[in-house]
This record gives structure tokens, sequence and C-alpha cells, in this order.
């Protein structure tokens, strides 16, 4: 049987309807604090509920397209800045009930990049918001977005000890005190200066120097911080493993 063949036999009306909608994880370090992303709902379901951004796939869209088209539609991000993001494609979820109207499959995606602007509401948003990941607990969220939520903060906090993608929280240039406060705030977790400069120095590939250094010195009036920025590894190896990981892999 050709092609042809095969599609004048074939009805879709004889299978269930299915469709595709991208939710977006996008996180940005604000105020020393891990910032995600949550829009409150204008329509059913869940009107008035936090959720994260998203929506439905268009016909002549991508998945990673329409994770775009969602992050740009919440935060005005646009051009060159927007291509900064970091996004990748984090799990799909598609419990039969998952979303009351219909059979829906999400292709949850994760986001992260540097000074991310003030939200702007979408067409489908009432509201829009940074909020502090340390408070979701008192957000709940529509449908399973608080699964999506912790899926992807573990992913984050997992890369950041097996990739440089730490780096993607920063500006171009940074010191290895901004790249430590990066590791402290998406782990949670107080790191050792020393400890951690001599580690990520040991790593080929994770930062390279510039050659400068901060205009003033530190708050104590300690000489001026060197200026590095992001090497060529995709991997790091040794890798830069969470305290409590450490402790357990000693």
């Amino acid at each position: 049987m050709n092609e042809q063949d095969f599609l004048a036999d074939y009805d879709p009306r004889a299978y269930p309807a299915v469709a595709v909608t991208v939710d977006v994880v996008a996180l940005t370090i604000r105020d020393a604090s891990l910032h995600l992303l949550l829009i409150r709902r204008a329509e059913q379901p869940y009107a008035g509920h936090w959720a994260l951004p998203g929506g439905f796939v268009r016909p002549d869209e991508d998945l990673t397209d329409a994770a775009r088209r969602e992050l740009a539609e919440e935060t005005g991000l646009g051009g060159e800045r927007l291509r900064r993001v970091h996004l990748e494609q984090l799990a799909s979820y598609g419990a039969p009930d998952r979303d009351p109207r219909m059979r829906v499959v999400s292709v949850a995606h994760l986001a992260f990049a540097p000074d991310l602007p003030d939200p702007a509401a979408g067409t489908d948003a009432a509201e829009a918001a940074w909020v502090p990941v340390a408070g979701l607990t008192a957000r709940p969220l529509a449908f399973d977005h608080g699964r999506i939520v912790d899926d992807a903060l573990e992913r984050a906090r997992s890369k950041l000890e097996y990739t440089p993608l730490a780096t993607r929280f920063l500006a171009t240039e940074f010191t290895i005190g901004d790249l430590r406060a990066v590791y402290e705030t998406v782990w949670g977790h107080p790191v050792h200066a020393g400890n951690f400069h001599r580690k990520v120095l040991s790593v080929p590939g994770f930062v390279e120097g510039t050659g400068t250094s901060t205009e003033r010195g530190g708050a104590r009036g300690g000489p001026r911080a060197r200026l590095y920025r992001a090497g060529d590894a995709r991997l790091l190896h040794p890798a830069l493993l969470r305290p409590a990981r450490e402790e357990t892999a000693r």
C-alpha cells in the first residue's frame, strides 16, 4: 500500500482527540534569591489560580518554538535577548486527568537567564509575576504544575553539578564570587568560598580569565577580584557536587 492509499483509508475521527501544550519553568536570580515566573490564570479551568506560563502548540509550530513564544509573551523578550535564554525540554506530562477540558499532553521546558525583565501578562493571563521559589508552598499551582516545578528545580540543581550552565545566570564577565552566589542560591546551601574557588579553577574549560579585574576591591578593602568568562566545556569533570552529595560520595 502506498502513502496515498493509506491516507485515503485513514479516518482521524476514529481516534481520541489529544491536544499538546508547552509549559515553561523560567528561573532567574533576583535580589540574591531564586525566582520563578508564574501567571495568574484569567480563564477556566483554574481561573484565578497561579500557574506556569504555557499554552497550546499551534499547528505550524515546533515544540521549542512554542515554548519560546510563550516565554516571549510573558517577559517581553525578543531578538538576541530571547536567544540568549537557555531553554531545554524537561519532561512530558500526560496523566489522563491532568486537564479537565480534554486529554492534554504537556511538554515542559526549563529556561533560565540573568536579568530577566519584569513580566507582562499575556493574552490568557490576568497577572504575571516573578515569585521567590522559597515561597511556593504558600501558592498552590493549577493543574500538575507543582510537580513540574519540583522536577525542574531538581533538574536545574543537578545541571549545576555536572555542566557549566550556572554561568548562564550571569553577565558575560563575572567573578568567582558571583558564580558561587549562583550555586548557593540555586542549591539553597552555603558553599565554602576557598574550596569552591579552587574547584572551579581546577575544572578544565569551566571558566577562563579575562585578564581584567573589578573596578573596586572587596567589601572589606581587599584586592580587586579577577573577572572571568564562561569557557568552552560542556561537562564539568570533576563535577561540583552539592554539599550533601559530596559528603555521601566520600
